[in-house]
């Protein structure tokens, strides 16, 4: 680096300031990540006491969308870092400010990739039409008759999703002609932004596995973890898991080669969480998301800087360096479905599965519908025996909705 990172000391004249968009579990952990780092804090969300609020300086509630609202608490705050923690934010303010430099504002990685990442349609278009990268086979439409056609021309089974959704609102494998309403009307409530929405519809990949290949783009060049394995249902992640360390896989060259590719068009410093889908050895690019990944939950035991201290490091210029624990690590979220504030009990008879058990209380002050309230995480032999650990673990949690 030409230049070294100034850290001053949080609330003062001094400080180092970094604003989180989104105050999920994840931000909850980079919040913790910066604060080891001398960095003064704040977390905005739409909801009050959200799980980084909890943990930062101080927090705002407003809606990320409202592009008035989101301006003026940025020009309020004059943070030096915005760290974008979800895709529902007016993502041309940040662009706007990011240009015009009116105090020295960075956009972690960027501005232009938050845009770019906020909905499917823009990725996948810089991903396939100018990369020339491996995708799905896929078409964009606005109405259920261009649903209908084109989802007969790429033939059966198709995937329908929001071009901006997230952990799987609103997302469809479709198998049969008849089963394409119920999708329609499905999407329809699952995405963000205006009453009629815009969809992405693909080709059915038959892939043997599908991995998160977190990739961190920092002061010093490119970092790629090892692969992480998950299992999907109804498009969210209900696990996900690391191999040992010293395994090896034939198509890990070729996944590099594509995560590299986009998050080098893409740009900035962070990590950035590729979604690739593993046939043979093809290698198929899915989606990025240009933050912490939620499969990536598990690097919280499986090595000794997570995802969210690697993402802390990396958006402030500081050198990057992991290590891999020996063996596998796994992760198993803990979900809740209902109405009310959690409250959970077990944690003793969780602990005793494993002297490896880690888990994480992610502090969300309600629940309305589905949610991730936890994660359980272990480390094992095998990938298989950490799967198993975690997984009792989480079995042996019990939530109530209160």
């Amino acid at each position: 680096m030409t230049d070294s990172p100034i850290i001053g000391t949080p609330l003062s004249g001094s400080a180092k300031r970094a604003l989180l968009l989104g105050s999920g579990e994840l931000g909850k952990e980079v919040v913790i990540e910066l604060q080891r780092l001398g960095v003064e804090t704040i977390a905005v969300d739409r909801y009050a006491d959200a799980p980084a609020m909890q943990v930062a300086h101080r927090s705002h509630v407003i809606d990320m969308q409202d592009a008035s609202a989101l301006r003026e608490l940025l020009l309020d705050e004059q943070p030096d870092v915005v760290i974008p923690e979800i895709e529902a934010i007016a993502t041309g303010v940040l662009a706007e400010l990011e240009a015009a430099q009116e105090w020295a504002l960075r956009v972690a990685p960027t501005a232009r990739a938050t845009v770019l990442t906020m909905n499917r349609e823009g990725i996948r278009r810089l991903a396939a039409e100018e990369l020339g990268l491996p995708t799905s086979p896929y078409a964009f439409v606005d109405t259920y008759e261009e649903l209908e056609a084109e989802a007969s021309h790429l033939g059966w089974p198709v995937v329908i999703k929001p071009v901006m959704s997230s952990s799987g609102h609103g997302q469809s494998v479709v198998r049969a002609p008849e089963d394409l309403p119920a999708a329609w009307e499905f999407a329809q409530t699952g995405g963000r932004g205006s009453q009629t929405t815009r969809c992405i519809v693909e080709g059915f990949v038959d892939f043997d596995t599908e991995i998160t290949l977190l990739t961190v783009r920092h002061a010093g060049g490119t970092t790629y973890l090892d692969p992480i394995f998950h299992r999907q249902v109804d498009g969210d992640y209900a696990e996900s898991w690391q191999e040992p360390s010293d395994a090896t896989w034939p198509w890990l060259a070729a996944a590099q080669e594509v995560a590299g590719a986009v998050t080098g068009a893409l740009g900035g410093w962070g990590i950035f969480g590729v979604e690739l889908f593993i046939a043979g050895d093809q290698v198929v690019f899915s989606e990025v998301s240009p933050r912490p990944h939620d499969t990536g939950l598990v690097t919280l035991v499986g090595q000794d800087v997570s995802e969210f201290g690697l993402h802390a490091r990396a958006v402030l210029g500081l050198p990057v360096a992991v290590t891999r624990w020996p063996g596998g690590c796994a992760s198993w979220p803990v979900k809740v479905h209902g109405e009310g504030i959690p409250e959970f009990s077990g944690l003793p008879e969780a602990y005793a599965v494993d002297p490896s058990i880690q888990l994480r209380l992610f502090g969300k002050p309600r629940v309305d519908g589905e949610r991730r309230v936890a994660v359980t995480l272990a480390r094992g032999a095998s990938a298989d025996e950490a799967r198993a650990l975690a997984q009792a673990a989480a079995d042996a949690l019990t939530v109530e909705l209160r």
